[in-house]
């Protein structure tokens, strides 16, 4: 018969469900967050990075590129790899990524391998912040530990998107103070301007660059580069940011901007007699220097706003809430 008072074991449930709830509302990112939930997802998502990758080496640059955009507007919670629908506006289509952002894909298929060994544990948020390291580290740069247990956004923010990433025509104090606003020193900006080290740009971002700049640019580089991308239209023409070694993840970005060779305006401003000129030179000569603080870059900026514990979502299929 009942006696109206609970016994010892109802009571421990009890307290062990608070605290389960209090830990998952307090929930911080962790390296072994899915040690258990899914052993085998790093190694899972590193296989289908490096099989897109040995298809078309530009994607690693694609894939650190995709990550920021990510990152920078509402941290780092997969609001990017949403597609549009009657209650979403996709961030693909704001004009810094429009057209412009890859990797989609890739992100797609590492999401559907896990599924298949771990359905609905592992967020897109997580995947893309290991998928962008993997890409760093294959291309011949840096590894750094991905803290995980991000959840995924189920909101997008096109505003953010359209004004608050950094433009390829912004001055050098307006570099920093975007990225300040987002926790970042001087020097971890110039850090992480050398994920331009691979990649491709279009040509309507570095036109007038090459065609009325005579101050700071190379005039031999800005002829070279003249070939591939006209005066007029051509604007999608794509060119390397760094010639020299395109695909891979190196410190040639800085030597390029100490000879005038940086393809965007945001590249050169970088020295232009600012704070940053030291640093540009520093990491041009010590390439070790700038691996290291580019890998802690990359990961301070991969725990931008994480979404944990309750808040978010695990997302089935990155592009959609369904």
């Amino acid at each position: 018969m009942d006696s109206g008072k609970p016994n010892a074991a109802a009571i421990a449930s009890t307290l062990f469900l608070v605290f389960f709830i209090c830990m998952q509302c307090n929930a911080q990112l962790s390296s072994s967050f899915y040690d258990t939930s899914c052993p085998k997802l790093q190694s899972t998502v590193k296989k289908q990075v490096r099989t897109s990758i040995s298809a078309e080496r530009r994607l690693a640059g694609s894939l650190i590129r995709l990550h920021f955009h990510d990152c920078f507007v509402q941290g780092c919670d997969a609001s990017i790899l949403l597609d549009d629908s009657p209650t979403i506006k996709s961030e693909k289509s704001a004009p810094p990524n429009k057209n412009s952002v890859r990797g989609y894909d890739v992100i797609d298929r590492a999401k559907t391998a896990v599924e298949k060994i771990c359905p609905g544990v592992v967020s897109c948020a997580d995947i893309l912040s290991i998928a962008a390291r993997d890409a760093t580290v294959l291309a011949g740069g840096p590894s750094w530990t991905v803290k995980l247990g991000r959840r995924d956004s189920t909101t997008t923010n096109f505003t953010q998107a359209s004004n608050g990433l950094p433009f390829f025509r912004d001055n050098l104090q307006k570099l920093i103070s975007d990225f300040a606003i987002k926790g970042f020193t001087i020097r971890e900006m110039v850090a992480l301007s050398g994920a331009h080290s691979f990649g491709q740009a279009q040509c309507f971002t570095f036109r007038d660059r090459i065609y009325n700049n005579t101050s700071d640019i190379d005039a031999g580089f800005a002829s070279t580069r003249r070939r591939k991308c006209p005066s007029s239209g051509g604007d999608t023409k794509l060119a390397p940011l760094d010639l020299v070694t395109s695909t891979s993840f190196d410190n040639n970005y800085y030597k390029n901007i100490v000879q005038k060779k940086g393809l965007l305006e945001t590249d050169q401003i970088l020295l232009s007699g600012g704070s940053t000129d030291d640093i540009v030179r520093d990491y041009s000569k010590n390439p070790a220097t700038f691996k290291r603080d580019f890998a802690a870059a990359m990961a301070k900026m991969s725990d931008l706003s994480p979404l944990t514990g309750q808040s978010g979502v695990i997302r089935r299929i990155c592009s959609s809430l369904t």
